[in-house]
């Protein structure tokens, strides 16, 4: 196993290699950029826009941007440019933003350059922000972890011991009634259930029971270490709710399926013949086989509740985590920070399947990874 577990470790680096390369090409040649977001707000705002960046406000455009003033009247004849909106604007400015983002350097050299970078976690200033990368998601990491952590604890207590119940009770009234309000609630959108938790239990029209945004309470600073941990779960009650709703449906079934395909295998029918409890029928020998499948679910139902699955939940609880920074990235071209975000999403996914893989020979120690090709 350890051979095995080296191999897929040294397999990381190229796997995010060509991830990374795959969504940089893509990016060259989507339409738009920062350059073009740069010129688009010079244009439209130059006044106002050229008085900050000179004033340095920190508003993130970088000291490049303070050669605004070669946005002057008459600053320059029109010249042709590859940038759209870009005409009127003295060339050098144009040369100076180019520099200020990076894009003065070939391509090549500048996605071997950032992966350089990234292999020592290094990823540089967000364009429009002006701070560190790594400070913003550190900054933003609580929210995410607080969802995704919980969540998928919250899906797996739940989940499995029903799915067990369903699959000993197979038929009967219970198993009916519970595969029906599972359904239902897969069927009901997330988003959808958030707005009306909201205005059921966080709102003036109705109960006024829980807040209705933010993590934490303006007053966090001055509560006590158990004040502190009920205001916390006192503000993720809704969200978690919210996500959870059609999160539970999918990890039933399996569960209760899973072990139905066990129930019903010889060796279970022996080990009862011998005299042995159902419990220790169930949990002795069934729980193992049956629990692969569950596992082999872990990395993909981490991955989305941590991540992409809290991008509307974030939203609709005015909840600042990853998933919306990643998006309001993206709408407004900050390559940094949507690369950077690419690089350690796509990192926490390869890790956490090789965890899987780990806890698969800790279920079944039968399991031996390493007679197969990695």
């Amino acid at each position: 196993m350890a051979t095995y577990l080296l191999k897929r470790f040294l397999l990381i680096f190229p796997t995010l290699l060509g991830i990374m390369l795959f969504a940089f090409v893509i990016i060259q040649f989507a339409p738009g950029g920062p350059v073009e977001r740069m010129i688009a707000q010079l244009m439209g705002h130059s006044s106002s826009i050229a008085g900050r960046m000179g004033g340095g406000t920190g508003d993130g455009l970088g000291a490049g941007a303070g050669q605004a003033g070669a946005l002057g009247q008459g600053a320059a004849d029109a010249v042709t440019s590859k940038y759209r909106g870009a005409q009127g604007l003295d060339p050098a400015f144009i040369k100076s933003l180019e520099k200020q983002f990076g894009f003065d350097k070939p391509a090549h050299e500048r996605f071997f350059l950032m992966m350089k970078n990234y292999l020592t976690f290094d990823f540089g200033k967000s364009y429009f922000r002006d701070i560190p990368v790594l400070d913003l998601i550190k900054e933003k990491l609580p929210v995410s972890i607080s969802l995704g952590l919980w969540m998928t604890l919250l899906t797996y207590l739940i989940s499995i011991p029903l799915g067990i119940r369903k699959a000993v009770n197979d038929g009967t009234r219970f198993d009916t009634w519970t595969s029906g309000v599972l359904v239902v609630g897969y069927a009901i959108p997330g988003f959808l259930f958030a707005v009306l938790l909201l205005i059921l239990f966080a709102g003036s029209s109705f109960f006024q029971w829980f807040p209705s945004r933010g993590l934490f309470s303006d007053n966090w600073d001055d509560l006590s270490l158990f004040g502190k941990i009920r205001d916390y779960f006192w503000h993720l009650t809704l969200p978690m709710i919210a996500m959870a709703i059609g999160s539970f449906t999918t990890m039933t079934f399996l569960t209760k399926n899973s072990f139905l395909d066990e129930i019903r295998k010889q060796y279970v029918v022996a080990a009862r013949a011998k005299g042995l409890s159902e419990p220790q029928v169930l949990y002795g020998h069934v729980f193992r086989n049956a629990m692969l499948l569950i596992i082999a679910g872990f990395p993909a139902a981490f991955i989305s509740a941590f991540f992409s699955g809290s991008l509307l939940i974030e939203t609709i609880f005015s909840l600042d985590g990853l998933g919306l920074l990643s998006m309001e990235s993206i709408e407004k071209r900050d390559y940094p920070v949507v690369f950077a975000s690419l690089y350690i999403f796509s990192l926490v996914g390869l890790v956490v399947g090789i965890l899987s893989d780990f806890l698969y020979t800790l279920v079944d120690p039968r399991i031996d990874f390493e007679t197969r090709e990695v």
